[in-house]
């Protein structure tokens, strides 16, 4: 074979190989620190289900690109110290934290940015500096309990007309959730609505919740979302499908487990906008530098097999605006 020819085949050679016979630079692959006062973020949670479809327009696929260190304080926050150093110790590159004292835990023991979701009021709890400028290691979604209180007694009153009294069950070990108690009973007194305080520390202490409204009935139910109150959710549904109390909830993932109603931020509009918090921090942004956001969407959600086992009948005005009624 003729030199000319032999260099002409082995160009051609080289643009026929097969492309996936190139070797490829592997993806970068970032991870992400789960931090929850609670359990252990599963994927097929809402949470965890939620974050992974906010993370996917963004370019993120779990096992291709992004890897989640998962944390759970199982109810013990004297563990959170513990699972931030295991979070650094395994090269997490972001910590997104699942209520108030993970937020906390995150801004005290830790220099890495963190994202911070259902933290209450962060500027109340002392969080941040404020909302526009954190000016530290945490950004987030930032609490909106004072707005969403007059439309969630509104509900209640569509659900029961004759509302004049409220109990609000609520985690008071957690300064988050007792900032969100705070302007939930601001506004419900604001609409001339009468509020019984029944504040929990642990699991024993709901019992005592339940005798307080047994001595005095209220005509309805608030539970404040935190780790506690939804290890203690059914409990609550129990309560008030016994003595037949109407009851609101902040997220509705609590109506499909049972809940009568909630009104609250849509959480998938929320872990998209954590999921693009997260993508700036991974691409370079400070946290300092990144403004607390709010939610914008709410959703409503009316669980129908609970309301007719309360004997209620959901008014068809209330039903035209669900936006999830679940038969």
């Amino acid at each position: 074979m003729k030199r000319r020819e032999f260099i002409k085949l082995l160009g051609g050679a080289a643009v026929a190989w097969p492309r996936s016979a190139i070797p490829q630079a592997p993806a970068k692959v970032y991870r992400v620190g789960l931090l929850s006062a609670g359990a252990s973020v599963a994927d097929a949670s809402p949470i965890g289900a939620s974050l992974i479809r906010g993370l996917a327009p963004l370019g993120y696929s779990l096992g291709r690109n992004m890897e989640f260190e998962r944390r759970g304080a199982e109810g013990d926050l004297a563990r959170l110290p513990r699972l931030l150093d295991e979070l650094v110790a395994s090269k997490v590159n972001v910590v997104v934290t699942l209520g108030y004292p993970p937020a906390l835990a995150a801004k005290q023991k830790i220099t890495l940015p963190a994202v911070a979701f259902a933290a209450g009021d962060p500027v109340a709890t002392g969080l941040v500096e404020s909302l526009a400028r954190p000016g530290g290691n945490i950004t987030g979604i930032s609490d909106v309990s004072a707005e969403l209180t007059p439309k969630r007694m509104e509900l209640l009153k569509q659900m029961a007309p004759t509302l004049k009294r409220v109990a609000m069950l609520w985690n008071a070990a957690d300064l988050g959730m007792t900032t969100r108690y705070r302007a939930s009973e601001i506004g419900a007194k604001a609409m001339g609505i009468s509020v019984q305080p029944l504040g929990v520390n642990e699991p024993n202490d709901f019992e005592q919740a339940f005798a307080a409204m047994d001595r005095e009935k209220p005509d309805a139910i608030l539970m404040v979302t935190d780790s506690l109150t939804i290890l203690n959710r059914k409990r609550v549904f129990e309560y008030a499908a016994a003595h037949r109390l109407p009851a609101i909830y902040e997220f509705d993932f609590l109506v499909r487990d049972g809940g009568l109603m909630s009104y609250g931020p849509n959480q998938d509009e929320s872990f998209a906008r954590v999921a693009a918090l997260v993508d700036r921090i991974l691409k370079g942004a400070r946290p300092a530098d990144l403004p607390f956001e709010q939610p914008t969407l709410f959703t409503l959600a009316i669980n129908m097999k609970t309301a007719k086992a309360l004997g209620l009948e959901v008014p068809t005005a209330l039903l035209a605006t669900a936006d999830e009624v679940i038969e």
